[in-house]
């Protein structure tokens, strides 16, 4: 706790910047249709926009010409209820597949294990996208960053993944109730059989999937999730935080603040109150209750990174954060965030534009945006 940024938020600051250059590339290059800001002129059909977490733990693993239920429950690991919540959302919510239903039996509602999951033309036109970007984007950072720095980073990520001893998926997974990220459906692996495999990753996955286990660390020994924790408490004080300043201070949308509120004040880790007598701004207050955990908060992040030490290796740990504190976002100009610049007609563009990014990832149900957008 010395003036140094916690080994999760370097990965935040990784991933979120990598996931918004690679969703604002899939809008540019996407017929789409969105609630708040517009749509593809023409595409009236056409799916509503995602983000790459839908990609990366979900459209991935659908073939072009159809995959079974029973495939693709296979390929995700996923239980019947998850699965049945994915398939509604990316195909009557969103538009990216449809289901060739067949019943199971006559008492029951499930599909049955040899239906077909089938893009929709627009989810065909989405999966010939996607599969370019991870690709492009990561090709972007190495004329940035520099190829020695892409590829240790890369090496780094797959010496420290490949000694977790669960199968996690390839992108975050959407957050629940009290925005917790741990995946209650991992299976076990065998440690360091995968390590081939997982070298292929591309680079979002390894950053993924190193975030997510830190996650799942963390909200082992806490009674908040990291998200939480890592936005929101971190910023509240005894004094108070007006309301209205939360999104520019985390970097996180409205929406994701509500849900980060509604969990604090229920638990009594805050408390609203008005700024003067008869004021309508409102503020947020930090309880005692509040202030312990915000301590210990600060005390986890800094004993899990201790403890990442003696399980994946002293010297990997300090090579990680070493090259992740090069991407850091130090300064307006600094390359991670220059490489945000949405396309002008991207509804990026039509928002404030970044002072930061999240200390983790607030990945919701709205379309999987690493800000909750």
């Amino acid at each position: 706790m010395d003036g140094r940024v916690p080994l999760s938020t370097l990965l935040s600051h990784a991933l979120v910047a990598f996931t918004i250059e690679f969703d604002n590339e899939f809008e540019h290059q996407m017929p789409h249709r969105t609630t708040n800001h517009g749509s593809t002129a023409g595409t009236r059909h056409a799916p509503w926009l995602v983000s790459m977490v839908m990609w990366s733990n979900f459209m991935q693993f659908v073939g072009e010409e159809g995959t079974t239920i029973r495939e693709l429950q296979r390929r995700l690991k996923m239980s019947d209820k998850n699965l049945r919540s994915w398939l509604a959302r990316m195909g009557e919510w969103w538009g990216y597949i449809v289901v060739e239903t067949k019943v199971a039996g006559n008492r029951s509602k499930r599909t049955h294990p040899d239906a077909m999951v089938l893009p929709t033309p627009g989810g065909r036109k989405a999966i010939e996208i996607w599969r370019t970007l991870e690709g492009l984007i990561e090709n972007r950072w190495r004329e940035r960053f520099g190829e020695d720095l892409i590829d240790h980073l890369r090496e780094t990520l797959t010496a420290i993944v490949s000694q977790i001893d669960v199968e996690l998926p390839h992108g975050l997974p959407i957050l629940g109730y009290g925005l917790f990220s741990s995946a209650p459906e991992h299976t076990q692996r065998s440690v360091g059989t995968a390590v081939p495999a997982i070298a292929t990753l591309p680079l979002a996955p390894l950053l993924s999937q190193a975030l997510l286990w830190f996650a799942i660390e963390f909200e082992r020994d806490s009674e908040m999730s990291l998200a939480i924790c890592s936005n929101v408490l971190r910023v509240l004080t005894e004094q108070g935080v007006q309301v209205r300043d939360l999104p520019r201070l985390t970097a996180v949308s409205k929406e994701a603040i509500a849900m980060s509120l509604s969990f604090l004040i229920k638990r009594g880790f805050a408390a609203m109150k008005s700024e003067t007598t008869g004021s309508r701004i409102r503020m947020l207050v930090l309880t005692a209750k509040g202030r312990s955990a915000q301590g210990r908060y600060r005390q986890l992040m800094w004993a899990i990174e201790e403890r990442w030490k003696s399980r994946f290796g002293e010297e990997a740990v300090f090579r990680l954060r070493e090259l992740l504190e090069r991407l850091e976002p130090a300064a307006l100009r600094s390359p991670l965030l220059r490489g945000l610049e949405p396309y002008s007609d991207g509804w990026r563009a039509s928002i404030p534009k970044f002072e930061g990014l999240p200390h983790y990832p607030m990945v919701l149900h709205r379309g999987g945006f690493p800000d909750g957008a």
